[in-house]
């Protein structure tokens, strides 16, 4: 639980060294957007930075990633699969604004330094304005 919150630290942070730590180097992040169903897949450690620096240089306000309910639903000695609701606010100093909410669902790999995410999907529960990037 604890790496999935340094992951949202680091997600908030744009901590490039500890964000490239937690993937896997063929990592594929996945959303889907209400009325707009399941987005490109976003493949590959390069790929996914890159999308989430989009995502950092088009926010406004500071923007903070809140996961909870984080459960293990299957794990052996090489993989795991975690889930986690998230909502997404926004702190703009004169309010505050959930821009999104959904599940985080990631599959872990297990690598000779620690567990990498290889996969993370993202079904949001509603349409946020703009650019999904950094979700």
């Amino acid at each position: 639980m604890a790496h999935r919150a340094n992951f949202a630290h680091a997600l908030d942070e744009l901590n490039v060294p500890a964000l490239e730590a937690f993937l896997a180097q063929d990592t594929t992040w996945t959303f889907t957007v209400p009325g707009r169903g399941v987005l490109d897949p976003v493949a590959g450690r390069t790929a996914v930075l890159d999308f989430v620096r989009d995502g950092h240089a088009a926010q406004t306000g500071t923007v903070r990633h809140h996961l909870s309910n984080v459960v293990v639903k299957t794990a052996d000695a090489d993989r795991a699969e975690v889930r986690a609701y998230l909502m997404q606010t926004r702190n703009t100093g004169e309010h505050v604004q959930v821009i999104s909410t959904g599940v985080y669902s990631f599959e872990l790999r297990r690598s000779a330094s620690g567990w990498r995410i290889a996969e993370l999907t993202f079904p949001l529960d509603n349409a946020p304005g703009g650019s999904v990037g950094g979700l």
